[in-house]
């Protein structure tokens, strides 16, 4: 039997293995480096239209659930082509399924800008 680890050390280093995560995200995956700059404009528009508290909570829950799906997305992806490199439909139709939840979550962030942006134009 092994020595357990103390509670504190073991989420320590759970949290470095997710920001390790996060970080191969970022510098390997494309789609990723897109969402992070629609969400540095979106940010920086945040700012300049001086947006409400609540606009805020809900632009950042929505940049972080694009990205997570995402990110969710990328494994799905990556655990696919391990268990199966060669063209198969059922690989195929996960991948799709997976890729739809990302543009579902993104429809619900394109909706939430356009609720909070539009009015600010008119």
């Amino acid at each position: 039997m092994q020595n357990k680890e103390p509670f504190i050390i073991n989420r320590i280093k759970s949290v470095g293995f997710a920001f390790k995560g996060m970080l191969i995200l970022i510098r390997t995956e494309a789609s990723i480096k897109v969402q992070l700059c629609i969400a540095l404009a979106v940010i920086i528009a945040g700012f300049y239209f001086d947006i409400s508290k609540t606009e805020w909570i809900a632009q950042i829950a929505m940049i972080g659930l694009v990205l997570s799906i995402e990110g969710i997305n990328t494994a799905i992806e990556a655990i696919a082509d391990f268990i199966h490199p060669d063209y198969h439909k059922k690989i195929g139709l996960i991948k799709d399924v997976a890729a739809g939840a990302v543009f579902i979550a993104s429809i619900a962030a394109v909706t939430i800008a356009c609720i909070i942006y539009i009015p600010k134009f008119t």
